[in-house]
């Protein structure tokens, strides 16, 4: 259909009666699984994917990266220097939804706690009725 953007189904639907919906907004911390880190992105200098996370007092565990990406940014003191400011992660989970994840770094002197790193940009899918 022209126009409509199709995602993929939910694992947990019947495959002839597959729902597609379009990506939701989320803007929300995530809270990555103790010992759960890609230690392969870390070894490239990424600050490593959570392999498992909890969001909305649900935990997730992710079955696929689909896509990663920086986001740079220009040096706030003039220099000409750019930095990385985000690791960017397309995730898909073990339930099947699929989640734009991101690692946001700290920035200058209002440095973010260590919790708040993580965020859920948003979802395609469904995630077991999360939504």
């Amino acid at each position: 259909m022209p126009g409509k953007q199709k995602r993929g189904p939910c694992a947990s639907h019947n495959s002839a009666h597959l729902e597609f919906m379009p990506a939701s907004f989320i803007s929300e911390p995530i809270i990555p699984v103790e010992a759960s880190f890609d230690t392969g992105g870390m070894a490239r200098g990424e600050p490593g994917l959570p392999q498992k996370f909890r969001w909305r007092k649900k935990e997730f565990a992710v079955a696929e990266v689909l896509e990663r990406w920086k986001e740079h940014g220009d040096c706030r003191h003039g220099s000409g220097e750019r930095y990385v400011r985000k690791f960017g992660y397309r995730a898909r989970t073990t339930d099947g939804a699929v989640f734009t994840i991101y690692f946001q770094r700290s920035t200058g002197r209002g440095k973010l706690p260590t919790q708040s790193r993580w965020w859920i940009q948003s979802i395609e899918g469904c995630a077991d009725g999360i939504r």
